[in-house]
């Protein structure tokens, strides 16, 4: 049994590994393209217009916000699988393994924020972005520490995903309460309804894929309409899909679904969206738009703020005994991780798609070079940081 939980451990961490690399790729040739003689034509395949109109039902959209609405509800979907999964029977359900990782992760969302605010104080249609530098990449990060091989403890990886998981919850918080649009009552309530609906699919031992997706489906139009964002539908309707077959206790309908939709997302919409959002011209780029406050605060957000608010309340959670460090996990690696999670290349570009929506004011150039600075430097500082703490030891 702990050799077949250790397989699928190691197996998850290859997934991540291998998409975190792609997910370099697509946002490199994004940023090639979108530099290139082939701008226009990458500009013109995330505007293509897309319609979707089934009687009075009509959703028009560009391609980039389907791409963000609809496909990465789907990763959301999964978010909610593995944070359920993980919650009842995973690494999050014993408390003292909760500690370290939830404190890391408060700090690396606290202390971003603080430091985007404190350079935006002056900028009130700025301040939107505060949430940008939040977020942790978990495919980018357990990507950059596939490239240092076998010398990266399992405990390390289990630290990095745990707390990206509660990254997760605080970015699904926050787009909940802070990055809404105008509230439509009535698409409100019907997504509403889906919600009892699912729990009484969920009590009454409902298996079938088709039922949750239907349901889900229209919740998802109904928020799409309703002015919170669509994406939360995944997570929603993660929470109500059920662990077990309560007729069958070998089926694990969550841990199924979560597995045949990992491929999927590591593969295909992680990489597409990526590509989607990735792609901005340097042309003329110069000091001045680098130390604009909002790329300014975004990049040392991550780059500053992700490591000294992990490895801060995470010493401070060690000194009052509230838990320990991980074996195999110097002080060195965890500060180390620390700066890995300054990778907030997915979730901070989703954010950020979303952030200044209510401004009025176009930051999108602003907010993804920040993103991709913050992100690069955390990237490469913690691989030469981590190569070096995780050194082999001389005989």
């Amino acid at each position: 049994m702990l050799d077949t939980k250790q397989s699928a451990i190691a197996g998850f961490f290859r997934l991540e590994s291998a998409s975190g690399i792609l997910l370099m790729f697509a946002a490199a040739l994004a940023m090639i393209l979108a530099n290139s003689p082939l701008a226009d034509w990458y500009d013109l395949f995330i505007d293509t217009p897309v319609q979707l109109r089934i009687a009075q039902l009509d959703v028009s959209k560009p391609l980039l916000l389907w791409i963000n609405d609809g496909l990465m509800a789907l990763f959301f979907f999964m978010v909610g699988l593995e944070l359920k999964r993980e919650v009842l029977e995973g690494e999050l359900s014993e408390l003292r393994k909760v500690i370290l990782p939830g404190f890391g992760a408060l700090g690396g969302m606290l202390f971003p924020a603080l430091v985007y605010l404190a350079i935006n104080a002056g900028d009130a249609s700025a301040r939107s972005g505060w949430a940008i530098p939040a977020a942790t990449d978990i495919a980018f990060a357990l990507g950059i520490l596939s490239l240092l091989g076998s010398r990266v403890p399992v405990s390390v990886k289990i630290f990095l995903t745990s707390l990206a998981i509660f990254d997760d919850i605080g970015a699904i918080v926050i787009i909940a309460a802070f990055y809404t649009e105008q509230i439509s009552l009535l698409s409100l309530l019907i997504a509403g309804t889906c919600l009892p609906l699912l729990f009484v699919l969920n009590r009454c031992g409902v298996t079938s894929r088709s039922v949750y997706r239907m349901v889900g489906i229209v919740m998802w139009v109904a928020m799409l309409k309703s002015g919170v964002h669509a994406t939360l539908t995944g997570v929603l309707l993660a929470l109500f899909i059920p662990l077990r077959d309560p007729h069958n206790p070998d089926t694990r309908p969550l841990q199924e679904w979560e597995q045949d939709l990992h491929t999927l997302v590591a593969f295909f919409i992680l990489p597409v969206f990526a590509f989607a959002n990735a792609g901005i011209s340097l042309q003329g780029v110069g000091m001045d738009q680098l130390m604009h406050g909002v790329p300014l605060g975004i990049a040392l957000g991550l780059f500053l703020g992700k490591q000294l608010g992990v490895f801060s309340m995470c010493w401070l959670a060690i000194r009052l005994r509230l838990t320990e460090l991980p074996s195999g996990m110097s002080w060195l690696t965890l500060y180390g991780t620390g700066l890995l999670c300054g990778i907030g290349f997915t979730m901070s570009l989703f954010i950020g798609s979303l952030a200044f929506e209510s401004t009025g004011v176009n930051r999108l150039f602003d907010e993804r070079l920040g993103i991709l600075i913050g992100s690069l430097l955390s990237g490469i500082t913690a691989y030469a940081l981590l190569r070096y703490s995780l050194r082999p030891e001389k005989q």
